[in-house]
Order: structure tokens, then C-alpha cells, then sequence
């Protein structure tokens, strides 16, 4: 298992903060600069850059770095202008059930990426989908799971059973971020971890963030629920699409299309039971944390509308929705 190496800085924020990390862990550590753009390539960069201490790491960094109060301090100031523009986009809607309910009902004439590739797209479009996604889906059990000791009773349970599933049932082959790798590998691409970190852009990086901005903290643990029941309803829906896109494209190899077909039908029991089992479960026993869930719903529409709206700009107007390789 290789770890990957740090990404190439996007601005001042992520240039100090990676010039940081290859110090010894205890090195003076510069806050932020007091303003600066939370949507940025920049923040989103070093915000990613700093949880990605808590998975994976990087292979050229001190592992002590992780809980170094220093650089916790200065991902608490990211994380926090990160909220503050996910609250400002999001409503004040208090009822969890009724921001929910939209999302499981598909509109008759969609729109969006997966529409886009079932449609018109062609194969290059989807390479780059599934490139933009791997920074989400190499590790997308692994902050969900960062509920598990943070809920107890029913809710628990749920949680535990979903996360068993996202994780192969406890088979290696069959865990979802394998069946990923599968798919790249099935389109040519190189499945390591990270690998295309320096190409994806904010717009895909703030989606990773959001999980780990509620997940590494017990006080959003209601906002975590949220997100993690509004990418479980939304999930069947979008991934048919996308497996019958592979098909259109003539991708003939099965193992690409098994990402998605796994997940039209085991998300949409994940679904069942994060409505059921953890959501309303939570609304029972801590009914103040429903405005949090309703948040945790409504910030993950938000960044996944800002993402699909930044690669259809992009493809609409016959460009790359990456970020340009390095020379």
C-alpha cells in the first residue's frame, strides 16, 4: 500500500500549510490569513490536505502531524468559513422529513451529470466523472463510519449495517471503494489512492470535505446523519443511470458497470434504513438535533449542485471540467 505524496499548493493558504507539513511534526504552524475565499481551490486544498492526516496521510509526512494542536487550530479556522458559506446557502427549514422527501422522487425531465452521460455524454466525459469521483468513493466508507461510536440503541445497529455493506459484507473484493477501483481500472485509469488529487478542482474537493467537516466531530453528528441519508436516497437513482450510460458506451467489461448495480440495490435499502432506523430514531431520542440533520441534507444538495453545475459548465462549453495536468 502506497500512501500518496502531497499535492502541489493552489494558492497562499495551501502553499503555507504544505510547506508546514514537510517539517518535523511541533513546527511553528501560520494561521490562515484573516479572509479569504472558503470556496476556493486554495482553502478546499488545505482543508482536504488536513483530514487527509486522520485516513490515509502522505508518504513525505510526519505521521505526528495528525492531532498537532497547532494545525488543529488551523483546520478549526478552515472548517469554520467553511460553515459559514454552507449555512449561508442552505435554508432554515427545520423539518428533516420535508427536506427529505424531494429526494425520493426523481423529476420527470432530469437534469445533471448522470443524465448528461446517459444522454449525450461520451466516454472521455465519463472518464473524467469517474476521475473527479475517486477522491470521494476511494474512501467514502470511511468517514460514515466515524457515526458508528457516536450513536447507540437503533440507530447504531443501522448505521453498522449499512456501513457492513459499503464494506464488502467483509469480503476484500466486494468492499465499494474496490468495486471503484475496479471501474477505473476498467476505463483505463489508474486506481491508485490520491492519484488525481492535483486534478480535481474545489467544487469535486468540497463534496470530501463536507463528510469529514461533520464526521471528525461528535457535536455534528446530527448534521453527519443528514448527509449520510441524503447520499443514500439519492444514490439508486443516479447510479442506474450511469450503468446503463456504460452500456451505451459500449464498455463492455462487467466489472465497470458493477459499481453502479451494486449500488442501485443496496442503496436503496441503505435508504430504508436511514430513514427508518437512524434518522427517526435520532428525531425520538435527541429531538434538538433536527435542525443539524435537516443542515447535514441541505449542505450535501448544496455542494453536489455546485460540483454538477461546475463539470456541465465546463462540458457545455467543450472543455475539460478538470484542472490541468502539470507540466
Amino acid at each position: 500500500m502506497t500512501d500518496p505524496r502531497l499535492p502541489r499548493p493552489r494558492g497562499a493558504v495551501s502553499q503555507t500549510l504544505l510547506d508546514t507539513l514537510r517539517r518535523p511534526a511541533g513546527s511553528a504552524v501560520a494561521p490562515p490569513p484573516a479572509s479569504f475565499d472558503p470556496w476556493s481551490d486554495d482553502a478546499q486544498l488545505a482543508l482536504y490536505a488536513c483530514y487527509e492526516l486522520h485516513y490515509r496521510g502522505f508518504a513525505d509526512v510526519d505521521p505526528a502531524w495528525e492531532w498537532d494542536p497547532g494545525l488543529i487550530r488551523v483546520r478549526a479556522a478552515l472548517e469554520e468559513a467553511f460553515l459559514d458559506v454552507l449555512r449561508a446557502g442552505t435554508g432554515a427549514d427545520e423539518d428533516a422529513e420535508a427536506v427529505l422527501a424531494p429526494l425520493l422522487t426523481e423529476p420527470d425531465e432530469g437534469s445533471g451529470i448522470s443524465h448528461h452521460l446517459l444522454r449525450d455524454g461520451d466516454l472521455d466525459q465519463f472518464r473524467e466523472y469517474v476521475i473527479h469521483r475517486s477522491v470521494y468513493h476511494l474512501k467514502e466508507a470511511d468517514p460514515h463510519a466515524l457515526l458508528i461510536p457516536r450513536l447507540t440503541g437503533r440507530a447504531k445497529a443501522a448505521v453498522v449495517t449499512v456501513e457492513f455493506d459499503e464494506f464488502g459484507g467483509g469480503r476484500a473484493e466486494r468492499m465499494h471503494a474496490t468495486l471503484f477501483a475496479d471501474l477505473m481500472r476498467g476505463l483505463g485509469l489508474d486506481d491508485g489512492y490520491g492519484h488525481y488529487l492535483d486534478r480535481v478542482p474545489a467544487a469535486m474537493l468540497a463534496v470530501v470535505n463536507l463528510m469529514s467537516t461533520f464526521g471528525w466531530h461528535r457535536g455534528r453528528r446530527g448534521m453527519m446523519v443528514g448527509h449520510f441519508a441524503a447520499a443514500e436516497i439519492s444514490t439508486p437513482p443516479s447510479a442506474a443511470r450511469l450503468a446503463r450510460a456504460l452500456d451505451r458506451l459500449g464498455v463492455a467489461d462487467p466489472a465497470c458497470a458493477l459499481f453502479y448495480t451494486e449500488h442501485v440495490e443496496a442503496d436503496a435499502v441503505h435508504e430504508q434504513l436511514m430513514r427508518r432506523e437512524v434518522v427517526a430514531t435520532m428525531l425520538a431520542e435527541e429531538p434538538a438535533l433536527e435542525p443539524d440533520i435537516v443542515f447535514g441534507v441541505q449542505a450535501t444538495e448544496l455542494v453536489e449542485e455546485r460540483f454538477a453545475e461546475h463539470v456541465m459548465t465546463a462540458w457545455n462549453n467543450g472543455r475539460s471540467s478538470l484542472l490541468p495536468p502539470f507540466a
